[in-house]
């Protein structure tokens, strides 16, 4: 596995697929002047063990909370990917169908769409009422315990040599003393799915829940009796606190009927149809308001301005939206077409 990731020929594949969309920028673009080069490099320091993980760029997003982003060089996430593309579709055999995150053929929309049709299948075409247990995971990413993902990681990979690169990986950021993986790397999608497996096991295989849905550290269980649902909670809590070291976010836990829509990854899902959630609407109506304005003064150009306007309208296309998809017409002064 570990001379499978080193290999230049998966270095070089990882390049390319790393690049897409991202060679106009500085780093990238410096970094493929010598592409060759450094690729031979690279792989001549995994294979004699002299390779060492830089440190991060460190910056806030706001989409649409505060996030704080550290972002690896561009040798380092070139190696993300080539570990990336060599691990994942094996874990990914092993991970259960309703998990939905960073994962092929998965995505946020599928994770609504299943959920809906767990509400209806089970509300019996609307005739009984479901409840519906929503749940976060308090601060999730800064509170992966380095030696508890280590420990899992060894249950499936029996490479050490792949180990001592994982760590080099997991050990290059951290939180506090032994805790987080950074909110940027690849790597860190396929850890953290990894990390949450042992929850999905969990649900399903011992406590047997049939209706689960999860993407990333949100999670959602149907069921027609809220008092099941209210035991399942503590035997959860319980669980991710042993476990893993992790705890249920104190604000965003709730149990509470289907038909009166559930705040779900950008929607508010009901039984039979979905809109787009309050806060998602006023971030992509202030949005649209500084494109149309930085079109205007020539700041922005007409392709990013119509790129952008697309991906909302896509957005839309998931949920009931046309009074949405009018106002943004608006706003945007009908400057783009759907």
């Amino acid at each position: 596995m570990f001379d499978e990731i080193s290999l230049p020929i998966n270095l070089f594949r990882a390049w390319n697929e790393f690049k897409h969309g991202k060679i106009q920028k500085q780093d990238v673009a410096e970094f493929s002047v010598k592409i060759e080069e450094r690729i031979f490099k690279l792989s001549r320091e995994l294979r004699d063990g002299t390779y060492t993980h830089s440190s991060y760029e460190q910056f806030y997003v706001f989409d649409p909370k505060r996030r704080h982003i550290h972002k690896a060089s561009v040798i380092d996430r070139l190696l993300h990917h080539a570990i990336f593309r060599v691990l994942a579709p094996m874990y990914d055999k092993k991970f259960i169908f309703d998990s939905y995150s960073s994962r092929l053929g998965k995505g946020t929309h599928k994770a609504c769409d299943r959920f809906q049709a767990f509400m209806w299948k089970l509300s019996r075409n609307n005739t009984r009422t479901v409840w519906v247990l929503k749940c976060d995971i308090r601060k999730f990413f800064d509170s992966v315990d380095h030696e508890t993902l280590i420990r899992l990681l060894r249950k499936t990979i029996k490479d050490e040599k792949m180990i001592d690169l994982l760590k080099r990986v997991i050990f290059s950021f951290e939180t506090q003393p032994g805790k987080g993986i950074p909110l940027g790397n690849l790597t860190s999608q396929l850890l953290s799915n990894i990390y949450l497996d042992q929850l999905d096991q969990f649900v399903k295989r011992i406590l047997r829940i049939k209706y689960y849905v999860r993407y990333a550290d949100d999670f959602v269980i149907l069921d027609t009796n809220k008092d099941n649902l209210s035991e399942l909670l503590i035997k959860l809590s319980e669980f991710l606190e042993k476990e893993l070291s992790l705890s249920m976010h104190p604000d965003k836990v709730y149990i509470r009927k289907a038909s009166q829509g559930i705040d779900f990854l950008g929607y508010v899902i009901f039984p039979h149809f979905r809109v787009l959630r309050t806060k998602t609407k006023r971030r992509i109506f202030k949005k649209v308001r500084a494109l149309k304005a930085g079109l205007d003064r020539g700041v922005v150009s007409k392709g990013r301005f119509d790129q952008s306007m697309a991906s909302y309208y896509g957005i839309l296309k998931h949920c009931r939206g046309k009074a949405v998809r009018r106002m943004i017409d608006r706003v945007s002064g009908g400057e783009t077409s759907r």
